[in-house]
């Protein structure tokens, strides 16, 4: 996993009237908390973050104040609901070699056997644990062929090297469920409609 630099200043100002004033300025207001010391309020650069924030669990390489520069991963990030835009971000200080508990988003490839059957996401994101600068951004699964009643479990999905399960294996991930018929309810009142105008 490539390491994203941001320039960030520490701040002084809180509440909301300054953290409008931050985005204003086109910056996020943020803290950089864990290890035991305390939390570190930051401005953020707001369209470098956003552009850091596509990958997902990104390792920020934090240079801060010019002085002092820390590896975190985002941790909690506030948007706008209506517009999108960063509001808050929340990062945890990670160091090299550390084992860090995140979520990796799973994908699924393949086509499910024919019958129209539907599969559920019973979690879009598998916890995991992964060494801080080796976390995968997501996990791919084969769904080729499932039938109704299907379902992978945590413990079935291959994961990559380095990455352990932060869930029971017997978590189920993904399901196959079976097509559910709604026509036959509407003809059937629709027939009662015409009995009762007769």
């Amino acid at each position: 996993m490539s390491e994203v630099k941001i320039s960030a200043a520490t701040r002084s100002e809180f509440g909301k009237g300054a953290a409008r004033r931050i985005r204003r300025e086109g910056k996020v207001p943020g803290v950089l908390y864990g290890h035991g010391s305390d939390p570190l309020h930051l401005t953020l650069p707001g369209h470098d973050l956003l552009m850091a924030l596509r990958t997902p669990n990104v390792l920020i390489a934090l240079d801060i104040d010019g002085k002092s520069n820390e590896l975190a991963i985002p941790k909690s990030v506030q948007r706008d609901p209506l517009k999108g835009f960063l509001e808050h971000v929340d990062l945890q200080l990670v160091k090299r070699g550390e084992q860090v508990n995140v979520e990796i988003y799973v994908h699924t490839e393949g086509e499910l056997a024919p019958g129209g059957n539907l599969l559920e996401h019973v979690l879009n994101a598998l916890p995991v644990e992964a060494e801080a600068t080796h976390i995968p951004e997501s996990v791919t699964v084969s769904v080729e062929g499932l039938t109704a009643g299907d379902s992978i479990l945590a413990k079935d999905i291959t994961l990559p090297k380095g990455t352990t399960l932060a869930v029971e294996g017997d978590t189920v991930v993904l399901q196959v469920l079976a097509a559910q018929a709604e026509e036959a309810p509407e003809g059937e009142e629709a027939e009662g409609d015409e009995a009762a105008e007769a």
